[in-house]
């Protein structure tokens, strides 16, 4: 027996089938949205938005009056079977975040698996993203690049992924929210070295700005001045040839500080690059410290 199947864009039952638009929106500056976007968000039966208050203030902009509805990370899964059962009595359903591209550092992932699931078409309307717009303009290699997104917040978890990743060849890009800059930045130093990076900050805004320099010299910036905005850090790859020092454990100390570590960093790493107990590295330093005084 042969099986009907549905006309496309129907559903078994013959009504209309719904469809999921994946929107990217500006990360700063709200002209930078592409005329397909604006049609999609026009057309979309309900608009579903990672901060309705923000993307509210986009739609008053172009004059869109749609439904809104919200969906952040803490309801992603429960709100993705929600709105994809609208999608399956034939609404179309067009999700934005509060800037730049859903799924990338953004809720999105859920409602896309969920869709794809129960055979909802997905249709995406590409735009501005602060991961492309950092590796534009930081002047660094892009011929291979990973993106890492936001870092761990705990300390120990970070210097656990960041150590996992110090030799990566590629180029490395992170999203750093402001009130860790610091503290990420130093963490950066201590374990990879004083690398070459570009930290961008305010992009596509009238503030735009593309810091360059060496991770202890970021760092140090990030101290003296209090952080405002998510910052986009991107960070020279490793080197091929893999960690190189000294064979004085003193002499490798005092290379490490002058990059920029503290002594109890550069103990930290220097125990971590050899081998050695921290402990024991820890005792010899201050006791070559006390013999060159």
């Amino acid at each position: 027996m042969n099986k009907t199947r549905p006309l496309p864009g129907t559903n078994t039952d013959g009504r209309k089938a719904g469809k999921l638009c994946l929107v990217a929106t500006p990360i700063g500056n709200l002209e930078d949205i592409t005329l397909r976007a604006l049609q999609r968000l026009r057309e979309a039966d309900l608009i579903a938005a990672e901060d309705t208050r923000r993307t509210r203030k986009l739609l008053t902009r172009y004059e869109i009056s749609r439904p809104l509805t919200s969906y952040y990370r803490d309801r992603e899964q429960s709100k993705a079977v929600e709105l994809v059962r609208l999608m399956l009595q034939g609404r179309t359903i067009a999700l934005v975040t509060d800037a730049g591209t859903p799924g990338i550092s953004d809720p999105g992932l859920r409602v896309v698996t969920e869709a794809r699931r129960q055979g909802v078409a997905v249709e995406v309307i590409p735009g501005p993203s602060a991961l492309l717009a950092a590796l534009m303009g930081a002047g660094l290699p892009t011929e291979a690049f990973t993106f890492h997104g936001f870092l761990e917040n705990r300390p120990t978890a970070r210097k656990r992924r960041l150590e996992a990743l110090k030799n990566r060849e590629e180029t490395q890009v992170f999203f750093i929210a402001p009130h860790r800059l610091a503290e990420t930045l130093e963490d950066i130093l201590e374990i990879w070295g004083d690398r070459p990076a570009v930290l961008c900050r305010e992009l596509t805004k009238i503030h735009e700005e593309f810091s360059e320099g060496r991770l202890s010299e970021l760092g140090a910036a990030a101290r003296e001045k209090p952080a405002r905005g998510e910052h986009t850090l991107v960070i020279t790859g490793g080197d091929k040839l893999g960690p190189e020092f000294p064979e004085s454990l003193q002499d490798h100390l005092r290379i490490l500080q002058a990059e920029g570590l503290t002594l109890n960093q550069a103990v930290a790493r220097a125990a971590r690059e050899r081998g050695l107990p921290r402990a024991g590295v820890y005792v010899l330093a201050h006791k070559g410290r006390g013999q060159s005084q």
